[in-house]
């Protein structure tokens, strides 16, 4: 079923693209909070397809998360070799939107200097694929729990720093998905890691809202 709506999307953008009204191709880049784990109904309450419908007509939202990725890609699970990560390149959007790092910062996955330098290869290869897209970088959400090792210590202290530092020598407009959703933990009763349906649409507002700032 996800193949379905993955190829139909797909399709859909490339009939766009012949036509003379080409929708903006948002592309989503990131783990399982993006992917949508714990919403029952991903295809209708996932963010990705929330920011789809408040963004409007004149864009065209793909949701290219992975659960588990990471994005170091000396890892247990690297975002790169995934499909989802091949599919945020072929789209060859406008707009990517990166939000990763949460699974970074599993004690196995953890190394400072290579999350630092695989974000910036990432940045650097979105930026060498087609049309140069706008990019949007995002702090994490808080972990507000522990679950599969996940550390927000590590989060605050460790990607948050990189992210905004990296936001700042590409030029790139930061997200802070972190401090918009600190004081939120009802959006995730999930597992405290994962926001339930109100939560998504929630960062879907936040995201929509630096787009269509920008």
């Amino acid at each position: 079923m996800k193949h379905n709506i993955l190829f139909a999307a797909i399709a859909s953008l490339s009939l766009m693209a012949c036509g003379g009204n080409e929708q903006i191709r948002v592309a989503c880049v990131g783990d399982s909070i993006t992917e949508g784990h714990g919403i029952k109904i991903q295809s209708r309450d996932d963010y990705p397809v929330v920011l789809n419908r408040i963004l409007g007509d004149g864009y065209s939202v793909l949701n290219c998360g992975k659960s588990g990725a990471t994005l170091q890609k000396k890892s247990d699970f690297p975002y790169w070799i995934f499909k989802e990560c091949s599919n945020a390149l072929a789209l060859n959007a406008d707009i990517v939107v990166i939000k990763l790092g949460t699974n970074d910062t599993k004690p196995q996955n953890w190394n400072a200097d290579q999350f630092k330098i695989d974000y910036q290869l990432l940045i650097d290869t979105l930026r060498a694929n087609g049309r140069n897209p706008q990019i949007f970088v995002c702090t994490p959400a808080p972990a507000f729990s522990h679950a599969w090792a996940i550390d927000d210590s590590t989060i605050v202290a460790g990607v948050i720093p990189i992210v905004t530092e990296l936001a700042k020598v590409n030029h790139l407009e930061i997200i802070d998905l972190h401090t918009a959703l600190a004081d939120k933990q009802e959006y995730f009763k999930v597992d405290g890691i994962h926001p339930d349906e109100p939560g998504a649409a929630y960062m879907a507002e936040i995201i929509a809202k630096a787009i269509k700032k920008d």
